[in-house]
């Protein structure tokens, strides 16, 4: 059953960017903006990573910590945060962990062909590692700014 709001998240440790291991309780202490997307280096998620990048400093003044997730390999994802210097570290969930536990995984249709992908999602987790607020379905327009009023909310 996936995580509700008001629950504390799981504690996966998956493989992350600069060689290391990650779990969410590596990080409490601070809120974590947890964003899962579809493919590494696809425009619509690199567009997403620039823009939570480029919001870096604001979610960082607001103790907040910044992790991308997706099913792509650890290599992938070193080569997409490295080309696209994002400044957060992304997750490799190749066994889907962590997008069962956040129920991210959904049947998509593309060009008449239905396959299981990643539904774009963000979740906000507060410093003691409940979750506060999710947005499924993500339009990436616009998107960064509303998690960072989000967080800002939180107070």
């Amino acid at each position: 059953m996936a995580v509700a709001i008001g629950e504390t998240v799981p504690d996966i440790e998956l493989p992350a960017t600069g060689d290391k291991t990650l779990k969410l309780s590596d990080l409490r202490g601070q809120r974590v903006v947890l964003y899962f997307y579809p493919k590494a280096s696809t425009p619509g998620c690199t567009q997403e990573g620039l823009d939570f990048t480029s919001a870096q400093e604001a979610f960082a003044k607001l103790n907040t910590a910044i992790v991308g997730a997706s099913r792509d390999g650890i290599k992938a994802q070193e080569n997409f945060k490295a080309k696209q210097s994002f400044g957060f570290d992304l997750l490799s969930d190749k066994d889907e962990a962590l997008c069962k536990a956040f129920d991210v995984i959904k049947l998509k249709k593309m060009y008449g062909k239905e396959s299981l992908g990643v539904e774009r999602s963000t979740f906000l987790i507060d410093e003691r590692g409940v979750l506060r607020q999710e947005w499924r379905g993500v339009k990436v327009k616009g998107h960064v700014d509303e998690v960072l009023e989000a967080v800002r909310a939180l107070g």
